[in-house]
């Protein structure tokens, strides 16, 4: 009883004991507050110059797709998909081992959603889809700049465009146009290729020059298309591919400690760069006029140039604006097209329809023979804009319009968004509405233009 009384009584006295306590003065000097942790990076020297850094990136999809004609999902007619997946978890490691050394190697998966690992035959491995997506190392020639680096191994580094090469976390659109890279999963590892290179920059010229050794596409994982009077990837001709991508940095300089290219920069910089590339790789692609009994090899020839433009508006606001526009000369051979769709939701077509192969789900011909402009803008609006801890919004669109070959009609795929940046890159979600074409197979093997077809997308990102 007597224990109990006591604890009544100390319970009943704890707000006079808090508010003496307020009033007393302070005995020791309170402890400084730890400043928030920034990145995961251990320092190597006393100046912090050598280091291992780990960052770690999820981007989560919640999706509703209206489904291209003739969907199936595991055999099953699907006019409409809502799915949950990861379009991206990857894990980086890299470091400045020495004032001339450094590495960098990333590891991680794509497309992981509720088909993944899935095939034709329904006998696929859903756990087989993490991988390195890079690993190599680097010499920088001289300590104190970035003239000249010399590196090798698995990596992005590309010619083509920035879009080629993106930093992933940095984007400003929900997710890159991919057409940019252009080899994706057919002759290379989402998109790396195993190669030798030089980058640097030069005052304000920045270059890379890249020699690449593709991989077969009989190793991409799906059967390979049969040759015919359209080009698709050879499949015995084995040739280097060259590639190179040049810049001149109007303003500020970009960073030059990976190979990736930054999206946005959320008004931190302030860029204006005209930018040039160009992929080639000899007898990459065959045709045969009466199916194989000729073949005819051709070179593979991309090239784009570019202005890219990312600046602050008001740096007291905080109010940015982000854009780009680039012409891309894309040569894969005579009709060469190739559908693909983000994380498809969906794996195959109904029985006799008269859309193309491979078009179901969210797919369009996303590769082609022919020409593509491609154009991005966004507005980041005044910092704080949803109040002190809630971030921002910044507004976007896109909108990638080709001319292919095979194409009766001009492709034009339009995406809008917002980005609710809650804090920077580190933590946002993102609202995105794509609309994109449907053709359909018409007289002699034509591709016409029927109707459009629409998503609605909302990514959660985390990258710390």
């Amino acid at each position: 009883m007597k224990k109990i009384l006591f604890a009544a009584a100390a319970w009943a006295a704890l707000p006079a004991i808090a508010a003496w306590a307020q009033v007393q003065p302070a005995t020791t000097s309170p402890e400084p507050a730890k400043p928030p942790l920034e990145e995961l990076r251990l320092k190597l020297n006393e100046d912090g110059s050598h280091y291992l850094k780990l960052t770690f990136l999820n981007q989560v999809w919640i999706r509703y797709n209206d489904s291209n004609p003739g969907t199936t999902v595991l055999t099953d007619a699907t006019p409409e998909t809502f799915d949950i997946g990861l379009r991206r978890t990857r894990i980086q490691f890299y470091g400045q081992l020495t004032d001339h050394v450094s590495f960098y190697s990333q590891f991680g998966q794509n497309n992981f959603n509720y088909l993944a690992g899935q095939n034709a035959t329904n006998s696929g491995n859903r756990k087989f889809q993490v991988f390195f997506h890079d690993f190599l190392g680097e010499y920088n020639v001289w300590k104190d700049n970035d003239r000249l680096k010399l590196g090798g191994g698995l990596t992005i580094a590309n010619g083509l465009s920035r879009f080629s090469q993106p930093s992933i976390g940095s984007i400003m659109t929900l997710d890159v146009p991919i057409f940019a890279q252009a080899t994706v999963d057919q002759t290379d590892e989402f998109s790396r290729k195993l190669s030798l290179y030089a980058r640097g920059q030069l005052g304000k010229f920045d270059y890379r020059l890249v020699l690449s050794d593709p991989f077969p596409v009989t190793s991409n994982g799906s059967p390979a298309p049969a040759i015919g009077p359209a080009a698709t990837y050879a499949q015995n001709s084995h040739h280097k591919q060259y590639q190179g991508f040049f810049m001149w940095n109007f303003f500020d300089k970009e960073a030059h400690t990976t190979p990736y290219m930054t999206g946005t920069y959320l008004g931190k910089k302030k860029v204006l760069n005209l930018e040039a590339g160009f992929i080639t790789q000899k007898n990459a692609m065959w045709t045969s006029p009466d199916g194989g009994a000729t073949t005819n090899y051709e070179d593979l020839t991309l090239w784009s140039a570019a202005l890219f433009y990312d600046a602050p508006l008001n740096t007291d606001k905080g109010t940015a604006l982000s854009a780009y526009a680039g012409y891309f000369d894309m040569d894969y051979g005579t009709d060469y097209l190739r559908y693909n769709g983000s994380m498809n939701p969906a794996n195959g077509l109904v029985t006799g329809s008269t859309v193309p192969g491979a078009s179901q789900g969210n797919a369009f011909p996303m590769f082609g023979t022919g020409q593509v402009i491609y154009a991005q803008i966004g507005y980041l609006l005044k910092k704080d804009l949803l109040g002190e801890g809630n971030g921002t919004l910044m507004p976007y669109a896109s909108l990638m319009s080709a001319d292919y070959d095979r194409l009766s009609d001009r492709m034009d795929v339009w995406d809008v968004g917002v980005n609710w940046l809650i804090k920077g890159h580190t933590s946002k979600i993102s609202l995105n509405y794509q609309s994109r074409p449907i053709y359909r197979i018409g007289a002699g093997n034509e591709y016409v233009k029927s109707s459009t077809r629409g998503q609605i997308l909302l990514q959660y990102q985390i990258y710390f």
